[in-house]
């Protein structure tokens, strides 16, 4: 279990989360929802251990994440950026390779399992026919797949953390819909815990089970997804009157109708 108690983040004195407190349940989907400069980014940074609050704490399993070693937790742990920039020309195959890293010991090289789990990765985003393609020269719903194989060979554990930011912002309304397809089954099958930090409500209403709702570094409301997203905390939190409708699945989809004139001036 994933725990944030009371916590407190800021640059350079300025707050950007205030008083967060979150249990993310075990083998869930929790969707991160706010608009620009909310403070989702810098809370799944916190939640993934690459950023320590000034107050508060983050517990893994009941044990502070500053407790764990950084090779033990990248092998619970997984981050998938908004983009992803290499210095240098990889293979599909040598991206998702650097998964392996946090189960290698110092010098030593992959060996046939490593290579026998990255395929197997690959495979299950669908991106295995591109293993020997230049990372460079996929499209953006490709480079997004290999991004979470690489992922899921980081974490190769049912009890691990699958961790998005932003993972449809610039993808294309079909690449959007295969991704979201790709989290569900992987979800499905390996019953990994993920969470997406997104301004996307129609990806959070679709896809999560639960959500927090973050405006200001604070939070707004938090639980079931269809406790949480609605027609109040979408104006609350976005400054944006809007109508949800329950389709027959059951999901949620925001429709947008107005900014009201208290509004206007959002963060």
């Amino acid at each position: 279990m994933l725990q944030v108690s009371d916590v407190w983040f800021a640059y350079d004195r300025t707050p950007v989360l205030r008083d967060v407190r979150v249990t993310v349940p075990d083998a869930g989907i929790l969707g991160i929802l706010g608009p620009n400069g909310s403070g989702k980014t810098t809370l799944l940074r916190v939640l993934a251990g690459t950023r320590t609050p000034q107050r508060g704490s983050v517990t893994l399993d009941g044990a502070p994440l500053p407790s764990f070693s950084r090779a033990d937790l990248a092998r619970r742990m997984a981050v998938v950026p908004q983009e992803t920039h290499l210095a240098f020309d990889y293979t599909v195959a040598e991206v998702t390779m650097m998964g392996r890293y946090p189960h290698l010991r110092a010098f030593e090289i992959e060996g046939p399992a490593d290579v026998a789990i990255i395929e197997a990765m690959l495979a299950s985003t669908g991106t295995l026919h591109l293993k020997d393609r230049l990372f460079s020269t996929l499209s953006g719903g490709e480079k997004q797949r290999v991004v979470i194989a690489a992922a899921l060979a980081q974490i190769e554990t049912a009890s691990g953390y699958l961790l998005l930011d932003e993972p449809t912002a610039s993808l294309d309304l079909g690449y959007q819909l295969d991704v979201m397809a790709l989290l569900q089954r992987l979800h499905r099958e390996r019953r990994v815990t993920i969470l997406i930090s997104t301004h996307d409500l129609g990806l959070a209403g679709t896809l999560c089970d639960s959500l927090l709702m973050i405006r200001a570094g604070e939070v707004v409301a938090c639980g079931p997804t269809d406790r949480v997203l609605t027609a109040q905390n979408v104006r609350a939190v976005f400054g944006v009157e809007a109508e949800i409708i329950v389709g027959p699945s059951g999901r949620r989809v925001v429709v947008p109708l107005s900014v009201p004139a208290e509004g206007r001036t959002r963060p």
